[in-house]
């Protein structure tokens, strides 16, 4: 198929020169993320992503239905969650260029959700934010054609991979194949192409970056659809890569230089324990706030060793801090 509409602009261009130096450096440190790491950081992307769709569950709730704890949820939510973890774990044995293993995914994301997962939509579709229509999607007939070619373009392009996964990402939105759960497919999608390029992204938990950028999200689809160009789009998306490189970065340089401030933050904790931060200060003896936050709390949080309870809403009240299973370990 003739390749999406797509600007090369020079943001564009500078935003894949500045991805691939971060991945250079990165890849230079010889820093290789525990298993512990690469589970909580999977965890983040379920539950971002699921999070974008309106699941109410935070991270800690999606952890403990991972881990086989009781959970108090919509059955339909935890549902999701199960769904949505089958489909990450299926990504090593995906081609990002089969239709067949397209609808694969979405059914292991939608089974026991609506009554077609796996199959395409027989319907015409709008999608509203509120009242308004802000995109209708083409014909349902086209869909099975549409999503060949763009998969087929996907396999076979020799455009560079951070672009043509934004590219894909994006026309799957435009194309609404399915009935629902096309945001969901289409992040994942997004995420398969990238880790056939490096896998590294398989575990990089972009989506929590994206949904941390939810509302620019959209404005970037609407960008895009207005200028029947990917480019917006892409620009957004790969701004949501960099940024996740750099959130890791951080983490990386915590571990080799905060490990003594992150560990005393650690051993104040109780397995299974949640804290507020108040509390936390408190048991380290620690009385100036932005001290606690600076030197403990980012830090911690950052290299994946605690957890909000409310990542969805770090500034709230009620926001509560546990141990990832990471920490735990290095608490021990």
């Amino acid at each position: 198929m003739p390749a999406p509409p797509l600007t090369l602009t020079a943001r564009l261009v500078d935003l894949v020169a500045r991805i691939g130096e971060a991945l250079g450096r990165w890849e230079g440190s010889g820093r290789s993320p525990s298993p512990q790491l690469r589970r909580e950081n999977r965890i983040r992307s379920i539950q971002a992503s699921l999070a974008i769709e309106n699941n109410s569950l935070s991270l800690g709730q999606v952890t403990d239905i991972i881990d086989g704890k009781r959970v108090l949820g919509l059955p339909r939510e935890i549902k999701e969650v199960w769904n949505a973890l089958k489909a990450y774990e299926m990504l090593e044995n995906l081609d990002a260029g089969s239709v067949v293993d397209f609808l694969k995914a979405h059914a292991a994301l939608m089974s026991g959700l609506v009554d077609d997962a796996g199959r395409f939509r027989k319907s015409g579709v709008g999608i509203y934010r509120g009242t308004d229509l802000v995109h209708m999607a083409p014909p349902a007939d086209r869909v099975p054609h549409q999503i060949k070619d763009l998969l087929d373009w996907l396999g076979h392009t020799d455009t560079h991979p951070l672009l043509a996964s934004a590219v894909v990402h994006y026309e799957i939105e435009f194309i609404h194949p399915f009935s629902d759960g096309n945001g969901r497919i289409g992040r994942l999608w997004q995420t398969l192409a990238l880790c056939r390029w490096r896998p590294e992204f398989a575990w990089l938990p972009v989506e929590t970056v994206v949904h941390d950028h939810q509302a620019e999200y959209y404005e970037a689809l609407a960008a895009s659809d207005k200028q029947a160009d990917a480019a917006p789009f892409a620009e957004f998306i790969l701004n949501t890569l960099l940024e996740t490189l750099a959130n890791h970065a951080a983490g990386d340089q915590v571990s080799d230089h905060l490990s003594d401030h992150v560990k005393r933050l650690l051993s104040v904790f109780v397995r299974g324990e949640i804290l507020a931060a108040s509390e936390i200060r408190k048991r380290l003896g620690i009385k100036h706030p932005p001290t606690f936050r600076s030197n403990y709390l980012r830090p911690a949080l950052a290299a994946g060793w605690i957890a909000m309870t409310q990542p969805e809403s770090p500034r709230s009240p009620t926001q509560g801090y546990r141990l990832t299973s990471a920490g735990e370990q290095i608490r021990t």
